[in-house]
């Protein structure tokens, strides 16, 4: 079933009682987790070599710090990326396996002029690839 771009942001899920839309339950999770463990689970999801080129570092090295908590501090805009694609792939989680999940990262995207939203990530574009994750689920992929 799809959902409209409203809905995937109101649709009704509940946590610890308190009812909230997937957008906003996905936005949280995203703030609330570690550094580290959205390292890790990016890196699985993603694999290390997709994860360092989206969120704009030099090597899986870096990434390894962090998962580690070797690094207690990094760049902003490296964790402003790395919060974006959690929690994109967190949305996309919902409703698809993370084989598409990694697939939809690496494709070219029809509402991102057919750049990848890894690209986009890499590039800054954090709303634009969330709009994308957005239109993929509320359209089925097709873009709007």
């Amino acid at each position: 079933m799809a959902l409209s771009t409203g809905d995937i942001l109101t649709q009704p899920m509940t946590k610890l009682g308190v009812t909230t839309g997937l957008g906003e339950q996905v936005h949280a999770e995203a703030t609330q987790v570690t550094v580290a463990e959205a390292t890790r689970t990016l890196g699985r999801i993603l694999t290390d070599r997709l994860l360092a080129y989206v969120v704009n570092v030099r090597d899986v090295k870096t990434l390894a710090r962090w998962e580690s908590g070797r690094v207690s501090e990094i760049r902003i805009a490296n964790e402003q990326r790395l919060r974006a694609a959690y929690e994109i792939a967190a949305l996309l989680g919902r409703m698809e396996g993370a084989s598409t999940v990694r697939a939809w990262f690496i494709g070219m995207d029809p509402y991102l002029s057919d750049v990848s939203p890894a690209d986009a990530i890499h590039d800054g574009h954090l709303q634009e690839a969330l709009n994308a994750a957005r239109s993929f689920i509320a359209y089925g992929g097709m873009g709007s």
